[in-house]
């Protein structure tokens, strides 16, 4: 008899067969080991063939989330494709994703590796989440990238503190599961929580996004803790992390290594880079062993240009994104997500930032991005958001949003004495200038104290953008200017 597929829950049995009493999946709320697993998973698949679900599933985001991941791996393994809804979404965009996802019925055909399994859903242009498909292929590809990359240490237990929503999180989960060495997951992120379970030295490998990883720091510093040795790998994504705590980070996890890497949901894996203090911000790393990158449109004069990817880890296609403007773009096998950037004589590759959000002053580029690593690297700045207000003679100017670090979960108040020394509006045009070439200093801050998040916990630049006034001078409601 010929093997079964390599799909993505296709180990699931073996696992419970060789190892059933070993730890599956370890929330707040409980654990299931593998033996407990698969026959849950079974059951949700056998549910849904009984009451002929259709070839796409939207999950219920109600369920605590080891139920979610139950409900997930049974929908994948009935054949169907799992649309995996975020628990923030209101009611009416919940409803809008609802309507504009696929109703067809299943086929009852056995899956393939090019069977779609997965919908996530990455931000549209017009606020309403837009669906991108997966295979099977495309994801069992990545955890052999990823095993192959990084090595043993990716092949222990996982802790992924993040919601099933966000596709980084979700693919530690499975590679958890993948690899039979279980996953440790957080129904809401706690700094504390996590290195607890990091300490306890039976998860070797965490996945995280850079805000939890300073919380974590945060945390650690605040109550004195020793160095977790315990921890072998760490993996960053999600957004840009912030080198210039990454000595701090090692300390922290003195045996652990620090790797960055660049990606997308429609990508999977790009280019990877071990973390290091002295490496240039835009610098994401060479790219993995199975990706193929071309930069088109450079110019002697303009020497980044659109970054394309051919790789079998990339999308299948979308879902609800007719005519949307940030949607990836298509060329045969090579897809491009619209950052911008340029491959260096060593290989590696330079991401300068997304096309959608370079602005043009004084006749020349300026990428948010860089200006927000810059100012983000200012002790007292937590976060930074770039943006363009228009200028007869400039073309645009350019203006920042800031938030203030608070250490330790301390409130953002004037009158807390334990936060860093607060620049005035001279002093952080003095830092950039120091830094960056004059045009792109910012010409006016402002201090906004409830930042604006996306459903994925990245800033969400256009709605702090809208918050900006009319007139650089003056304030709204949310946010005050830097004298």
């Amino acid at each position: 008899m010929p093997p079964s597929p390599a799909l993505v829950h296709s180990r699931l049995s073996r696992w419970a067969a060789e190892r059933g009493t070993a730890l599956a999946i370890q929330s707040e709320a409980g654990s299931l080991t593998f033996a407990a697993l698969a026959p849950q998973v079974q059951a949700h698949a056998d549910a849904l063939s009984r009451r002929r679900a259709p070839a796409t599933v939207l999950q219920d985001s109600s369920l605590p989330l080891p139920q979610r991941l139950v409900a997930f791996l049974g929908t994948i393994a009935s054949g169907r494709c799992a649309a995996v809804s975020d628990p923030a979404w209101p009611a009416c965009v919940l409803d809008a994703v609802r309507a504009y996802l696929p109703n067809t019925p299943h086929d009852s055909s056995a899956p393939t590796p090019q069977t779609p399994f997965y919908t996530g859903f990455t931000s549209g242009s017009s606020g309403l989440p837009k669906g991108f498909r997966r295979h099977h292929q495309s994801w069992t590809q990545s955890f052999e990238v990823c095993l192959n990359t990084f090595g043993e240490a990716a092949s222990s237990r996982i802790l992924a503190p993040g919601r099933d929503s966000h596709s980084l999180f979700l693919f530690g989960m499975l590679l958890g599961l993948w690899t039979g060495a279980g996953v440790v997951v957080q129904e809401q992120f706690s700094a504390a929580a996590a290195l607890a379970t990091l300490a306890d030295g039976h998860t070797p490998c965490l996945v995280a996004v850079p805000s939890q990883l300073l919380l974590m720091l945060e945390w650690a510093a605040h109550r004195h803790l020793p160095p977790v040795r315990e921890v072998h790998l760490v993996l960053i994504s999600g957004a840009r992390w912030p080198r210039h705590r990454t000595l701090d980070l090692q300390a922290l996890f003195p045996k652990a290594r620090i790797i960055e890497f660049y990606g997308a949901s429609e990508t999977s894996f790009i280019a990877w880079t071990e973390s290091h203090p002295d490496l240039p911000d835009p610098v994401v790393g060479r790219p993995f062993d199975t990706v193929e990158l071309e930069v088109r449109g450079a110019t002697p004069n303009s020497p980044d240009g659109l970054i394309y990817v051919r790789s079998p880890m990339v999308f299948m296609d979308y879902v609800g994104a007719a005519h949307d403007p940030s949607a990836a773009l298509r060329d045969g096998e090579w897809v491009c997500v619209r950052d911008l950037g340029h491959l260096d004589a060593q290989g590696r590759l330079w991401v300068a930032g997304r096309e959608s959000r370079m602005l043009v002053t004084l006749a020349k580029k300026l990428f948010p991005e860089e200006l927000e690593a810059v100012l983000e690297a200012h002790p007292a700045v937590a976060r930074a958001s770039v943006h363009g207000l228009p200028d007869a003679q400039r073309g645009v100017q350019i203006v920042a949003i800031l938030q203030w670090a608070t250490p330790h979960g301390h409130m953002d108040t004037d009158t807390d004495t334990h936060l860093p020394p607060r620049p005035d509006l001279h002093a952080l045009q003095a830092w950039c200038r120091a830094r960056l070439e004059a045009y792109k200093v910012p010409r006016h801050l402002w201090v906004h104290r409830a930042w604006a998040f996306t459903a994925n916990g990245k800033t969400d630049h256009p709605a702090l953008g809208r918050a900006l006034p009319a007139h650089p001078h003056e304030a709204t409601p949310c946010l005050t200017p830097l004298r």
